[in-house]
């Protein structure tokens, strides 16, 4: 009997043991990234090469690091083919998560669609990820707490240009009585940035010609004939996907010089150039990031994802394009957001109002960018309540008519001079939907 009695606790023992290492085992769990990708369309360059650098990044920490402390990283694709209708669908579809893994937070990477889901998102509690692109009063994270437009806001992208324009003329002062053209995408994307750009016309006194090009940009004929005969000394290209390489194509053929076309953050690519031909060679545009593979995070996720056949990219060869990299470096924002909540939080999979609270947190300084690899790949940045950007600064890269090369250091927009147009802007937002604006000060 006491020989059944102690065999008895033993199984109860080894029962528990082995119950204690299977919630142990669950505890890590996944976390969950749904995407809204588009790999077909007029612009799957965009988006195959954005989405294949986001998914290999979360392969790599999966790989290296076993997920975010333990807690494993998924994801699934929902094809949008950048049409708005569709990527609402997809968000419906995948907000709740994936076999029970909690949602972390959406990057569609499309205006279209962020402004679809904005409302939904924050209903949801859902952070919405508008990298370098979105609303810009959504920076005004007192009345946007869950959409961030990280980066790059399409105000500061056009101040840092102009900035830009202004060193290469000798100082801001002498803009005055010099033309300036924008050719823009005809979308909300392409015309949010009008009314800024009409500010600094006036405030540095220089004239401004805007020329608007229908989607997808196929024809841009008229635009460049009106570009020859105004003679601007620079033309800022405000494009996305197909309009690009058919605006320096059509630029050479009006006799207008590539290098002083200043292509905007979605005309700032591989993708965008090298179909030009000899027609991009010269061409200028801002990146928030560099194209390469010299990068310690780069060469890892090489060594780990890309030599073990496992990389996401239906190309090889675009390992290390602006497209890819900013896919790697949203990567990195989406998954140290994860981590500094789980500091707050637990070590476990959270909910999308946690991962919130991480991404008003994140901290990027040298020593952080050292940390995971990405000194050089990202700027310096900082969030918080308030600021939901972080960054606003850019480089200039120039087409050599093979590979882009840096050539100035971070020119910062002027944030000073566009906050107040921001909180005005978010504030009557606020109003028109109800909204109390959160007590940034309070929150910690």
């Amino acid at each position: 009997m006491k020989n059944h009695l102690h065999t008895l606790k033993g199984a109860v023992v080894l029962a528990l043991g082995l119950a204690a290492a299977s919630a142990t085992a669950q505890a890590g769990g996944e976390q969950y990234f749904p995407l809204q990708s588009y790999r077909v369309g007029p612009y799957a360059a965009g988006g195959t090469g954005f989405f294949g650098g986001f998914i290999d990044y979360l392969q790599y920490v999966n790989i290296k690091e076993g997920g975010v402390n333990g807690v494993k990283l998924t994801w699934s694709e929902c094809e949008t083919e950048y049409v708005v209708e569709k990527g609402v669908e997809c968000y419906e579809r995948l907000k709740k998560g994936l076999n029970g893994a909690p949602a972390a937070a959406t990057n569609p990477l499309s205006v279209g669609i962020a402004y679809a889901t904005l409302e939904r998102s924050t209903a949801d509690k859902l952070p919405l990820i508008t990298i370098n692109h979105g609303r810009t009063d959504s920076t005004d994270g007192s009345v946007f707490p869950y959409v961030f437009p990280l980066q790059l806001n399409p105000y500061s992208e056009v101040s840092a240009i102009i900035n830009y324009i202004g060193q290469k003329s000798g100082g801001l002062a002498k803009l005055k009585g010099k033309k300036i053209a924008v050719l823009y995408h005809g979308s909300p994307y392409g015309k949010e940035t009008n009314p800024i750009l009409e500010l600094l016309s006036k405030k540095y006194g220089f004239q401004l010609v805007s020329l608007e090009v229908p989607h997808p940009g196929n024809e841009q004929q008229s635009q460049w004939l009106t570009i020859r005969q105004q003679k601007p000394d620079w033309v800022i290209l405000r494009g996305w996907g197909v309009m690009n390489p058919v605006a320096l194509k059509t630029a050479q053929k009006a006799g207008y010089p590539a290098d002083h076309i200043i292509g905007n953050i979605w005309s700032n690519s591989e993708e965008d150039a090298a179909p030009a031909g000899a027609a991009a060679k010269g061409f200028i545009s801002i990146t928030t990031h560099p194209s390469g593979t010299q990068f310690p995070v780069l060469q890892g996720i090489k060594k780990t994802v890309l030599d073990a056949g496992k990389g996401n990219l239906a190309d090889a060869k675009r390992f290390g394009t602006v497209y890819y990299n900013l896919g790697v470096v949203n990567g990195i924002l989406n998954v140290e957001a994860v981590r500094l909540a789980q500091a707050k939080f637990g070590k476990k999979p959270l909910t999308g109002e946690q991962v919130r609270w991480g991404f008003e947190h994140l901290h990027f300084d040298d020593k952080r960018l050292k940390e995971v690899g990405a000194l050089g790949l990202l700027q310096p940045l900082q969030l918080s309540c308030a600021d939901h950007e972080g960054g606003g600064a850019v480089r200039f890269q120039q087409w050599d008519g093979q590979q882009w090369k840096v050539i100035s250091p971070w020119v910062q927009a002027d944030r000073k001079l566009l906050r107040p147009i921001i909180e005005d802007s978010s504030h009557k937002y606020a109003k028109e939907k109800g909204i109390t604006p959160r007590d940034c000060s309070k929150e910690s």
